[in-house]
């Protein structure tokens, strides 16, 4: 498939076999969610969407920011705008932002610096998030004199639970890494020397497990169980799934040879 070439303020590269890296590149501006960025983000992720050779996706931020939250200069510059109006904008970008999640393939938000309000929403719709020692985050929305958006008050329960996340919507207060790493909103704290490259690594385990069996788990846990019961139910047909592949007899028989698994997704 051939790569998109014409992306502004986003780059998609592609640093080891089966990962793809997504890079939010306007560094002046601490990444911020420009109007350029968000269509190139779209069309970026389509295209990872229909890319089979990738098998695991990296997000993180060009310079000292991961991201400083949408650009909403336009907001203030539109003081009379209806709500309507501002609905009509505010919905297509938390969409297009949030499109991260239909990826089959995990995801790894790699937060190497700032990640303020939907810039830290677009990390937790991320199925993994690492952060850079020293790197901030938090959603400070009631301070600026807005109401959460971009899907925080569903997301970021779902990470921290309920409590921590009254807590970090109510007061506004941004965390460092480490308390990050304790309230559960990273899981893992990595030393800023090499970062972009630990991350890489990590993704490319990933994407030298077996696809289908990575992406029925990822499956399991997007959508969750109503019930210990609805989890059996769903086990019970999808491990039968991976007993049935290819894979899964390469995974055997790499194990009784003592070698790495070439796992082709079959």
């Amino acid at each position: 498939m051939s790569e998109i070439s014409t992306l502004s303020h986003l780059r998609l590269e592609r640093p080891a076999p089966g990962v793809a890296m997504l890079v939010l590149d306007l560094p002046e501006m601490r990444n911020a969610m420009s109007d350029e960025m968000t269509e190139s983000w779209v069309r970026a992720v389509d295209q990872l969407a229909g890319d089979t050779s990738v098998r695991a996706v990296v997000v993180t931020g060009e310079g000292t920011a991961f991201c400083s939250g949408g650009n909403t200069s336009w907001i203030a510059g539109e003081p009379d705008a209806t709500v309507d109006r501002l609905r009509s904008r505010m919905l297509p970008f938390y969409r297009a932002w949030l499109s991260i999640r239909r990826l089959e393939v995990p995801t790894i938000a790699a937060i190497n610096g700032p990640a303020i309000g939907a810039g830290l929403a677009m990390a937790l719709a991320c199925d993994i998030r690492y952060a850079a020692r020293g790197a901030r985050m938090g959603v400070p929305f009631v301070r600026l004199g807005l109401h959460p958006g971009m899907a925080t008050t569903y997301l970021l329960p779902e990470v921290v639970g309920p409590a921590v996340a009254r807590d970090l919507l109510l007061t506004g207060r941004l965390v460092d890494a480490d308390e990050a790493l304790g309230l559960g909103l990273v899981s893992r704290v990595l030393d800023p020397d090499g970062f972009r490259d630990l991350v890489v690594a990590t993704a490319a385990e990933i994407a030298a497990t077996a696809p289908i069996a990575t992406k029925l788990t990822k499956l399991a846990l997007l959508r969750g169980h109503a019930s210990l019961e609805s989890c059996l139910e769903w086990e019970a047909l999808a491990q039968p799934v991976t007993l049935a592949t290819a894979d899964l007899q390469e995974g055997i028989r790499a194990a009784q040879e003592k070698r790495a698994p070439a796992f082709e997704g079959r």
